[in-house]
């Protein structure tokens, strides 16, 4: 329980995916501009993250990682085959299947928000479907299986938690931009040069965490 506490910390706070591993910058600028957008991209974010971490891991574990727990070898196995585990080495095929599951879900969310939410579906425009080439919800698939090694529940506590993270750093900025409407800025700065110097501001203050100790 303890391990899964500092993962979801880490992933919210110390390694947060948008202000310390600068990930998913897009989004992050263009929907932080209004509160409502904001929460509601975090949502579909959330969504998404945690629904790519538990199906991608099962994809990279059952599938496509060489072992005794691939399915091919098993099947295979099964058949009287003695072939070594090693032959069903897939992982070259692992950017690809993260891709569609991704893409599928996505799909999902998008016909979802059209049919429940269309204001909100306006609202988010072309940041929605962009959410597929968002780099934070490959990271997060790639970290759960190539870099971090997780097992399946830590896997779905860090999606989980690194969605939040993405959330919270968007209802920040978008608290932050809405209050800069109305800040006598001079013409230069208004838009995206204040939105990137506040951007790095809060990435220095995200910087405190990394001293955090368990």
């Amino acid at each position: 329980m303890g391990n899964l506490l500092i993962i979801a910390v880490g992933a919210i706070l110390i390694n947060n995916f948008v202000l310390a591993r600068f990930l998913g910058l897009c989004p992050f600028v263009g929907v932080s501009k209004k509160t409502e957008t904001a929460i509601g991209m975090g949502m579909a974010v959330i969504f998404v993250m945690t629904m790519a971490s538990a199906v991608t891991w099962l994809i990279w574990t059952y599938f496509l990682s060489p072992g005794t727990s691939n399915v091919f070898w098993i099947i295979a196995h099964a058949f009287g085959s003695d072939v070594a585990p090693e032959a069903f080495n897939l992982q070259y095929l692992e950017t690809i299947a993260f891709i569609l599951v991704i893409a599928s879900l996505v799909q999902f969310v998008e016909l979802v928000l059209q049919k429940t939410a269309p204001a909100l579906y306006e609202a988010l425009g072309i940041f929605l479907p962009l959410i597929t080439t968002n780099c934070a919800i490959l990271g997060v698939a790639e970290l759960n299986t190539m870099s971090l090694g997780y097992n399946f529940l830590e896997a779905l506590v860090h999606g989980v938690a690194a969605g939040v993270g993405f959330m919270l750093a968007l209802i920040m900025m978008s608290g932050i931009r809405e209050r800069l409407n109305f800040a006598p800025l001079p013409r230069l700065m208004k838009g995206l040069p204040i939105a990137f110097i506040i951007s790095g501001l809060m990435s220095m203050a995200f910087l405190g965490f990394s001293g955090l100790k368990f």
